[in-house]
């Protein structure tokens, strides 16, 4: 799960216009996905990136964990609250990692967003990393998960995206581009490299990029594995066509680890 070292640094343009401040990203993953909590409820984010989640559902007045398994990552989102006023614990983690640091059953909401559990390493990897979630949750807590359609990503083929604009952050100009590996078989591992261009007042270019390992998993498959550590889906936008969906799961009342 290595990963998001150097890409950690230029991350504000592979954020989407509607999830670049904590209170766009709060209205995307929490507002319209599971409604309100009552204030102070305890909430983590683990895969915070650079914490527009994370500020946003502490600016509401929750008990915010932000964690993540890039110390880069990390490093911003702690500035970035700071910057903010916003008060949070961040923590450098990866998600088994997560049940050495939190108590079990002690959030009412966990969240895992931005296409992160592609990183985990295969079947095994995704299910320890939603075994430890599900840990985390209260009886009846929900769990958040977005993700890329991989069904869609697979059948496009190994590839070179490339942005069709300019993206536009903190006054500086940058091109993005994916270079996609698909391996042959589902459980084969795949890459991802990302290369961001940045445009200096200069003219000079900047670049900076990363490999990223990938394992994609077919939808039916993720549903499985969160029944199989006792998540119930009680939302989905999973369509075939769409790009990206989101997934709203809860932890069994009677589920006791």
């Amino acid at each position: 799960m290595a990963g998001y070292g150097a890409l950690s640094d230029v991350y504000e343009w592979l954020i989407g216009d509607d999830k670049l401040t904590p209170a766009k990203a709060a209205a995307v993953y929490y507002s319209d996905a599971v409604g309100s909590l009552p204030p102070n409820a305890r909430v983590l984010d683990c895969s915070c990136g650079t914490g527009e989640l994370a500020i946003g559902l502490a600016s509401l007045g929750l008990d915010v964990v932000a964690a993540d398994a890039s110390s880069g990552m990390v490093r911003r989102t702690e500035k970035a609250a700071d910057e903010q006023g916003v008060s949070l614990r961040a923590l450098r983690a990866s998600w088994d990692e997560l049940p050495d640091h939190l108590e079990d059953s002690t959030f009412d909401l966990v969240f895992c967003v931005g296409n992160s559990l592609g990183h985990a390493e295969g079947a095994a990897g995704r299910l320890s990393a939603l075994e430890a979630m599900s840990r985390l949750l209260n009886p009846g807590g929900r769990l958040v998960l977005h993700s890329r359609n991989w069904e869609l990503v697979r059948s496009a083929g190994s590839r070179v995206d490339v942005r069709d604009r300019l993206i536009r952050r903190n006054d500086r100009d940058a091109v993005v581009s994916y270079y996609w590996q698909i391996a042959q078989r589902w459980e084969e591992e795949h890459f991802l490299e990302i290369v961001v261009a940045q445009l200096e007042p200069d003219g000079a270019v900047r670049t900076c990029s990363e490999r990223l390992s990938i394992w994609p998993y077919r939808y039916e498959d993720i549903v499985a594995q969160l029944r199989s550590v006792g998540l119930t889906v009680q939302s989905t936008t999973f369509d075939p066509e769409s790009d990206e969906y989101m997934v709203v799961a809860s932890r069994e009342q009677g589920l006791s680890r």
